[in-house]
């Protein structure tokens, strides 16, 4: 008798290689998510405010470096970016254990460290964005994205629960060497890939980087289904480091949570984001593509209101915690599927990373500010008043979507110019802005057409 076997991108070695050593990083990396702030919170008794830096910190290289890595990512070949950044992660959180135990840990340690980690993430999100397309058929996209976003959600679930024991059975810093083994097999795994990564094609004549950073930059701003897209996730980007920020300490200071019980409350929240990865796919079969993101934008912009809706403790308040990181990780995670493989479905290849930093810059340059608000209203307003405000302030980001042509797609657009350049074998325009303009006006065409009729 034949046994099932498994098809799609189950038979691809490479990918299976990029996914596993990814699936091992990010459940590293969801550890120090929740045991930087805690070390800070535990060990060096940080108030709101300071918190809310040291978050800003971590993510203020999004906002003042994506754009000028972007530039850099489409220039070479991104899988050694990718090792060298993993790489430099692996030594920047390992430094942290190790000045714990010389008793050298200060909070100004931790916002260096914070800012130099968050330079290397943005080199490797910009580069793995760009890559993935180089390495599996565009037919096997929402696959590809659906399975790494899979073991992200199974990463929300098992590392701040992961996390938080190992806080409590030694302490934060130790608990960050879990990351640093983590990030040095994503190395190992991404230095096995066989599949030769074609070199980045080099435009005709030198172009400046102020020029390539506003040729990513048009396309961004002047395709209205990026533009949307990218707007959306910056104002939900916002709230959501606001509510991480004051929600952490709002847990831990005035609910009485320990490390685990915080731990145990976010990774049970993120079952949603398991459930979304398997189910992206199904839905958008389903309802089609602009229904399926409008639904599921719906879902993770009113879930967070249930957080400062709970009383406070008692199981009703862990119902409803645990109910709101769920929903917000079951749409958020679905919506993240099909918008990317969108971006990198009507994105030409020559231009993917610049678009990619592009919408990195719109979408995750909000993060600092949003941890600075959140960590100013938590000391002035108080941290529960806080949690309503930016509860209220989700739902502005669903507007984004519903103005835009992603709400009327079926599917994902086809036959657009870089397309059929592809498929006849012809290299692609070397980036000018008039091809650029000229491939936004066919995409906005193609998407047009896709749109469902108005009966």
């Amino acid at each position: 008798m034949n046994r099932p076997r498994f098809g799609g991108l189950w038979q691809d070695r490479d990918f299976l290689r990029l996914w596993a050593g990814e699936s091992v990083s990010l459940l590293g990396a969801q550890v120090t998510q929740l045991a930087l702030p805690l070390a800070a919170v535990y060990q060096l008794h940080a108030s709101s405010t300071q918190l809310g830096l040291l978050n800003a910190a971590n993510y203020a290289p999004f906002l003042g470096l994506t754009l000028f890595i972007g530039v850099w990512a489409d220039r070479r070949r991104r899988r050694p970016l990718m090792i060298g950044a993993n790489l430099g992660r692996a030594v920047l959180v390992g430094t942290v254990p190790l000045c714990a135990a010389l008793g050298a840990l200060n909070i100004w340690y931790l916002y260096l460290a914070a800012l130099a980690i968050g330079v290397l993430t943005v080199v490797f999100d910009v580069s793995y964005q760009s890559y993935l397309p180089s390495l599996i058929d565009h037919d096997h996209l929402v696959e590809g994205n659906s399975k790494l976003s899979a073991s992200s959600s199974v990463a929300q679930i098992g590392g701040p629960a992961l996390g938080g024991l190992l806080i409590s059975w030694m302490s934060a810093p130790i608990a960050l060497l879990v990351n640093c083994v983590s990030y040095l097999v994503s190395v190992g795994s991404l230095s096995t890939i066989r599949r030769a990564e074609p070199l980045p094609e080099q435009p005709a004549e030198r172009v400046s980087t102020a020029r390539s950073i506003a040729e990513g930059l048009r396309m961004v701003l002047r395709n209205a289904s990026i533009r949307a897209i990218a707007l959306e996730a910056g104002t939900y980007n916002l709230c959501w480091m606001s509510l991480q920020t004051v929600f952490v300490l709002y847990a831990a200071r005035h609910l009485g949570m320990s490390p685990g019980t915080i731990g145990l409350v976010l990774g049970a929240g993120a079952i949603g984001s398991l459930l979304g990865a398997l189910g992206a796919g199904w839905l958008k079969e389903r309802l089609g593509l602009g229904r399926a993101v409008m639904l599921e934008l719906a879902l993770c912009c009113c879930a967070p209101v249930l957080i400062p809706l709970a009383p406070g403790r008692g199981a009703l308040s862990y119902a409803l915690y645990i109910t709101a990181f769920a929903l917000c990780g079951l749409g958020s995670t679905m919506s993240t599927i099909h918008v990317v493989s969108l971006r990198q479905v009507i994105t030409p290849p020559h231009l993917l990373g610049r678009v990619n930093a592009g919408c990195r810059f719109i979408a995750w340059g909000p993060l600092p500010l949003g941890a600075l608000i959140g960590g100013w209203l938590g000391d002035e307003v108080g941290l529960r008043p806080t949690l309503w405000i930016t509860a209220a302030t989700f739902v502005l980001a669903l507007l984004w979507v519903a103005f835009s042509p992603v709400r009327g797609l079926k599917d994902f657009p086809t036959d657009l110019p870089h397309q059929r350049t592809s498929a006849s074998g012809s290299a692609p325009a070397s980036g000018s802005a008039s091809a650029s303009a000229s491939e936004d006006v066919d995409v906005e065409a193609a998407a047009a057409a896709a749109a469902p009729s108005p009966s």
